[in-house]
């Protein structure tokens, strides 16, 4: 290590060192804190060894990170639809990831901790580039599917639509199946579930090695005075991730799933499936790219170690050798720290009952409002994350700024709470009343005597609407014999038996006169305005995210520093693993079980129930709400738990605090010479 040694005053002066030139040069730039690799280093890379720059770095890398996981979450419904998947089983390919967090992350944030952290945090970029890769393969084993395709000019649909009379029984384009026909075949392969549960695996051994390790760099690197605003800053990085990770989802889903072929739907039809594979190729760069530069930062920054050795005596003291009884022993001081297990326990039953705001809120809205999947996306990615990085900075400033005690930031946490079980709370009540009916009427008894001598079961969702706005799954459940066009070009469906006697045609005005002497109906869904109620839902969804957001920072800081410095790191891994094993991996899977318990209309195929098209929305509004709100209303009690037994807890050191505190101090330290603040843990 002193054969590399390179005197500091040959490099640019380190912001973050605080003292004079002299000081600097008391501590030489050595292996460990020299930036770059292999033929990547250089005087002219050691002047971006700051605290500063790696705050930029890592939560720009952060911000591609969520970027990709957001996707994927932007992405599920038109997986679903795309292969037939159920919820509960989308929730768990999302799981796969905290699957594997639970075998990884104690152990690798262990050793990482010991090791040269940022270039474990570039490992863990160069895997999530890996899971974007292995999320991008289903569709070029498997293409856009006959579902999608059979819905465009170039699969000759425009041909079919000529015949104004279908009375055949063919499997493809009959309107009426013969009863115990065979049903549709194709669908019952699993390898892309396979697929895509792989992927999440790997991503959350990604993970494991980019959250634990480069915040607890961070951390280390930094002064404590510092901390909170560059906290702050990096989680604003990464907040941008999510809006941007939305934004590319409703841009790719506007194009259809094949861009090179012409759809006969629009993207507010439900059987719309857009370009879900299209943004894992730019994902998959930019992560390449973002792990080469978080790897050219030092094992340990210059100014931190200046202080380190500064408040060491000058003395370069050898970090403790690695070893499972040390590992059993970090466990026990934190299975003692209480302040550390009432936080644990809060934030379990806080991320179970948010959990599906995470995961399902472009489908919930979808759902709910009936909005089309591009614009679900970019409400939930753009909008409301705005008002999650205005509270990360607000919130970062106000605690740089006043530096409040560890009680004051419980406190906060267990008002946060309260305000989000109100919020979610309020969810129930903004409920579309048309939806509601709409879905509730749109499923037919196929047993019906009018549609009794067709089977239906095994039909492809292709709702009709009836002149009394009402919606039918498909024209055979509508009892429908006919099918043609109108003088509009529109396709019309007549000899629909399952229809009122009465009819009102006015809105069928354009209609054929033979159309018009029989029962018909329209293609497509009836229409259904929810847009009062949508805007109403964003309102709200955007106040909660500003004040969830404004709790992230303090409760990152109680956890950060009611732990000893050499248990950071790994109390950070085994708090992911905890999480990930009655948190991450149970509750998208409960709530994703509660959306297929809720659906009325399934794609059924040979094999399996396949995707939920029509859920009854008011059932599922009320119950997944209160579920939620429950469970984050009993964690806040254990957040009272944490803020009696932070009352001892120091967030700051006591002379970056004293200034605030007794003003002829203030003075007379500006007078004195700055010196270096030295982290204490």
């Amino acid at each position: 290590m002193a054969s590399e040694e390179i005197e500091t005053s040959k490099f640019l002066k380190d912001r973050e060192a605080g003292g004079n030139e002299s000081e600097k040069q008391k501590y030489p730039i050595s292996s460990d804190t020299l930036c770059g690799f292999s033929i990547f280093k250089g005087p002219a890379l050691q002047r971006f060894a700051t605290a500063h720059m790696f705050v930029i770095m890592y939560g720009i890398a952060s911000c591609f990170l969520a970027m990709a996981f957001t996707y994927f979450t932007g992405t599920i419904s038109q997986m679903e639809k795309r292969f037939n998947i159920p919820s509960k089983i989308s929730g768990l390919i999302t799981v796969g990831n905290d699957i594997s967090t639970v075998f990884s992350s104690a152990f690798l944030s262990y050793y990482a901790s010991r090791g040269h952290r940022p270039r474990w945090v570039a490992l863990g970029l160069l895997i999530i580039a890996l899971f974007c890769l292995l999320m991008l393969t289903p569709h070029f084993f498997y293409g856009p599917g006959e579902e999608a395709l059979r819905l465009t000019e170039e699969y000759g649909m425009e041909e079919s639509l000529e015949n104004s009379s279908v009375n055949s029984t063919e499997k493809n384009d009959s309107l009426c199946h013969k009863k115990d026909s065979n049903c549709v075949n194709d669908a019952g392969d699993y390898t892309p579930i396979v697929l895509f549960f792989i992927a999440q695996f790997i991503g959350g051994i990604g993970c494991s090695l980019f959250y634990a390790p480069g915040l607890s760099y961070m951390d280390d690197n930094s002064a404590s005075s510092k901390t909170p605003a560059m906290l702050s800053w990096s989680t604003f990085l990464r907040m941008l991730g999510p809006a941007m990770g939305f934004s590319m989802v409703s841009l790719c889903l506007r194009l259809y799933i094949d861009p090179f072929k012409t759809p006969l739907i629009t993207p507010n039809d439900p059987r719309w499936m857009g370009a879900w594979w299209l943004g894992w190729f730019l994902l998959t760069f930019i992560l390449i790219i973002s792990a080469f530069f978080v790897a050219l930062f030092p094992k340990e920054l210059p100014s931190a170690r200046a202080r380190r050795l500064k408040a060491a005596g000058e003395e370069d003291t050898p970090l403790a050798e690695r070893s499972f009884q040390d590992m059993l022993d970090s466990l026990k001081r934190l299975a003692g720290n209480k302040v550390y297990i009432y936080n644990m326990l809060a934030s379990i039953l806080y991320f179970f009952g948010y959990m599906p705001y995470w995961i399902f809120t472009p489908k919930y809205i979808e759902i709910q409002y009936r909005q089309s999947a591009s614009t679900a996306n970019m409400a939930t990615g753009t909008w409301a994350l705005g008002f999650s990085a205005a509270g990360v900075l607000i919130s970062g400033y106000v605690i740089s700024k006043y530096k409040p005690s560890a009680r004051a930031m419980a406190a906060w946490n267990f008002v946060v709470d309260y305000l989000t079980v109100a919020g979610i709370l309020c969810y129930i009540l903004v409920g579309c009343d048309e939806s509601d009916r709409a879905n509730s009427m749109s499923t037919v008894p196929t047993g019906d005597s009018c549609s009794a001598s067709c089977d239906c079961e095994y039909v492809y969702l292709a709702s009709v609407c009836s002149p009394e706005n009402m919606t039918f799954i498909s024209a055979c459940h509508a009892g429908c014999t006919e099918k043609g066009l109108d003088e509009l070009g529109r396709i019309i469906y007549t000899g629909c038996r399952c229809m009122g006697n009465s009819l009102n045609l006015t809105s069928f005005s354009n209609v054929t006169s033979l159309a018009s002497q029989s029962q018909i109906a329209l293609d497509g869904v009836c229409p259904v305005d929810c847009n009062k109620q949508f805007l109403i839902f964003l309102a709200v969804m955007c106040f909660l995210k500003f004040v969830g957001a404004t709790g992230r920072s303090s409760n990152l800081l109680l956890a950060l520093r009611c732990v000893p410095s050499k248990d950071k790191t790994f109390s950070l891994g085994f708090g992911s693993m905890v999480y990930s094993v009655l948190t991450f991996i149970p509750s998208p899977i409960v709530f994703g079980w509660m959306l297929d318990s809720y659906c009325l209309v399934w794609g059924k195929t040979c094999t399996s129930k396949g995707n939920c098209w029509i859920y009854d929305t008011k059932s599922l509004r009320y119950t997944m709400n209160l579920v939620s709100a429950s469970l984050i209303f009993l964690g806040s009690f254990w957040n009272i738990g944490v803020w009696y037994h932070a009352k001892d807890m120091k967030v700051f050191d006591e002379e970056e605090t004293a200034p605030q505190n007794n003003p002829i101090e203030a003075i007379e330290l500006k007078e004195k010479p700055k010196e270096i603040v030295t982290d204490k843990k």
